[in-house]
């Protein structure tokens, strides 16, 4: 089940908690891609408050959301790059796509092995992909307050199994979202110190999401390998008008 594009950017946009999570996310996000100048950023899902940053040196950036979410004009000032897709069929040719994130995408849908193809077909050799969703024994997959109480959660091993089947390659994980999922006044003014203090902790045990980052796997060709010699145009021309001796 696919949230409604006008309470995600209301929540990442306009409250308090969301642009805390947007922060916490988008911040580990730079530290595994700090740069993707002269590359294609594709976001699915709401990857949208994640981009922004790759806005000035990337190539190009597209943010694509899911016709059952909705779509809405991004980046606000600035000429639109959101786009509204089928989940499962992107108006992006294959091996397209050099960064792909994917963010209230892969958790949300009703068809996520048809999702996960749909990945794999865009990236280009070399390409690579991070995949955040809700952490099962977090706190904000058990709290309706935030996106993150939607959909699917996962374990670490059941994501990293699921991608491993769909030809990806795991590079590395991460966690984000330390502090509580919470409008409390406190616990905004604590979530700088949690989120510091969170780091410290094993990534399956503390943080509200994974963060995992995979590269595109294919496979080379098995068996043997001929080569075919096609044979001259020319010598087959000469040939008519002038015989080639028969072997001895």
């Amino acid at each position: 089940m696919h949230l409604d594009v006008q309470d995600l950017r209301n929540f990442y946009y306009r409250s308090t908690l969301g642009r805390a999570a947007q922060a916490s996310i988008r911040g580990r996000l730079l530290e595994i891609w700090p740069g993707t100048k002269g590359l294609t950023v594709a976001g699915f899902g709401f990857a949208a408050p994640l981009l922004r940053p790759y806005l000035p040196e990337a190539r190009r950036v597209m943010a694509l959301m899911p016709g059952p979410q909705g779509v809405m004009q991004w980046p606000a000032g600035m000429p639109n790059v959101s786009v509204l897709c089928e989940e499962t069929s992107w108006p992006i040719d294959t091996g397209r796509v050099d960064r792909l994130v994917v963010m209230h995408g892969l958790e949300t849908s009703e068809r996520p092995a048809k999702l996960l193809e749909e990945c794999w077909r865009v990236l280009g050799p070399g390409g690579r992909a991070i995949f955040v969703v809700p952490n099962r024994a977090g706190l904000w997959a058990r709290s309706d307050l935030t996106p993150f109480g939607f959909g699917r959660p996962y374990t670490l091993r059941q994501l990293e199994g699921q991608l491993r089947q769909h030809q990806f390659a795991i590079e590395q994980h991460t966690a984000a979202l330390y502090r509580l999922p919470s409008h409390k006044r406190f616990w905004l003014k604590s979530g700088a110190m949690l989120e510091k203090m969170g780091r410290k902790l094993p990534a399956m045990l503390a943080g509200g999401v994974f963060m995992v980052e995979v590269s595109k796997q294919t496979h080379p060709q098995r068996g043997h390998m001929t080569r075919t010699k096609t044979p001259s145009r020319i010598r087959v021309l000469e040939g008519l008008s002038n015989p080639m001796p028969e072997p001895a």
